[in-house]
């Protein structure tokens, strides 16, 4: 089914999914099968070829949602994102890479590059000029995240991909934290486009995934590579994953909804110091968050008041789970030192703005009611234990 002048629902709904010939049921059927026939076929089938009849038919959704030419599907975020990156660099090449990213692929640049003689720079910011100081003859990549993980800092998408073009340099965008729900790069004039579908595409804490969109020239690529690497999925996991996607819309939207709520809460709340959401007003990047989004996103950041100990308000939630992952129907948050950029070193961290005391809030579809009354009694308790001890 084409996506042609489809509605965002729909495609969720209906592109990519596979058609039951003989019960006509009305989800996709599962293929299990790791082997397939390869005399008298068009194409052989083989999961580490990414094209067994689950994995297309996914892949077409993703593409569609992506609005690119094709997509593949790995067993990780970070199997997409290492994947994607060693596809477009070799020895001898040189990538630049947004200052505030997610600390896994901080870490994969830091402890895997040079090993295959890759040079690597992080920006000082995150503007385009930020990007152009690093730039050298040999660089081929210029790697972004925006909103960025986890101080929701917001890049010119289409400022990094003109640049890229005008240098004769790729542009790479890590789309997790908006989901292409909220923000289509490649619209903006970006290369390649990956995503942890553990995230917003799986949405239920209960499927591992990652995804790459792009032109099928530079899909041609990453599939090269990515076959080689075997950073496969199930195909047990990818009709999950597909069943998620169908209700992607509408959760995402909730999620917007909850988060700016709650980012309108938390500002006013005299027991926080600091709130990181490019849908308040006041946030460094809300303009051009609404000029290149399509909504802000269910993901923000804040910082207790230093008497209130961030652990102890973990522990006294109720309803809201410390838990490590992100962007489930349900509310969780975590502590960004502790968990998602523990292998970063303090002095990176702090270079970053990452201070010990701050909290990632992934936001749910629950009523924001419960989330704020949840929040409340836990500071109240916490401020109970200070004062009694």
């Amino acid at each position: 089914m084409k996506n042609d002048k489809k509605g965002l629902n729909t495609i969720c709904t209906h592109v990519g999914e596979l058609e039951d010939k003989e019960f006509k049921g009305a989800v996709s059927p599962l293929y299990m099968s790791t082997s397939y026939q390869f005399e008298d076929v068009d194409i052989k089938r083989y999961p580490r070829y990414y094209n067994t009849p689950n994995q297309e038919a996914l892949c077409k959704k993703l593409a569609a949602l992506e609005h690119t030419e094709a997509a593949l599907i790995f067993g990780s975020g970070m199997a997409a994102i290492s994947t994607a990156l060693m596809a477009f660099l070799q020895s001898g090449d040189h990538v630049v890479l947004q200052q505030t990213i997610y600390g896994g692929t901080y870490h994969f640049a830091v402890s895997q590059f040079e090993r295959f003689g890759i040079e690597y720079s992080f920006t000082t910011g995150w503007e385009v000029e930020d990007f152009e100081k690093e730039i050298k003859p040999n660089t081929k990549v210029l790697y972004l995240e925006t909103p960025s993980n986890p101080l929701l800092t917001i890049t010119d998408v289409k400022g990094v991909a003109d640049l890229a073009k005008r240098k004769g340099i790729l542009s790479m965008i890590d789309n997790t934290f908006a989901s292409p729900i909220n923000q289509n790069p490649v619209d903006f004039g970006i290369d390649v486009v990956v995503h942890s579908a553990t995230k917003y595409m799986g949405g239920h804490s209960d499927i591992c995934a990652g995804v790459v969109a792009a032109s099928q020239e530079n899909m041609d690529k990453v599939w090269q590579t990515g076959i080689c690497f075997g950073g496969s999925l199930s195909d047990y996991t990818v009709w999950l994953l597909e069943r998620s996607l169908k209700t992607m819309a509408i959760r995402v939207k909730a999620q917007n909804e909850n988060a700016l709520k709650l980012a309108q809460y938390l500002q006013h709340n005299n027991d926080v110091d600091n709130v990181y959401y490019p849908g308040l007003k006041d946030h460094p990047g809300h303009e051009l968050a609404k000029s290149q989004m399509k909504g802000f996103g269910g993901m923000l950041s804040f910082e207790l008041n230093p008497e209130i100990d961030a652990s102890r308000f973990f522990k006294e939630l109720k309803l809201i789970k410390p838990s490590m992952s992100l962007a489930g129907i349900e509310s969780t948050v975590l502590s960004p030192t502790q968990t998602s950029h523990a292998l970063m070193s303090p002095e990176d961290r702090a270079k970053q703005g990452i201070k010990d005391s701050l909290i990632r809030f992934s936001l749910g579809i629950e009523e924001t009611e419960d989330l704020i009354a949840d929040i409340e009694q836990a500071i109240a308790k916490v401020k109970s234990m200070t004062v009694t001890a």
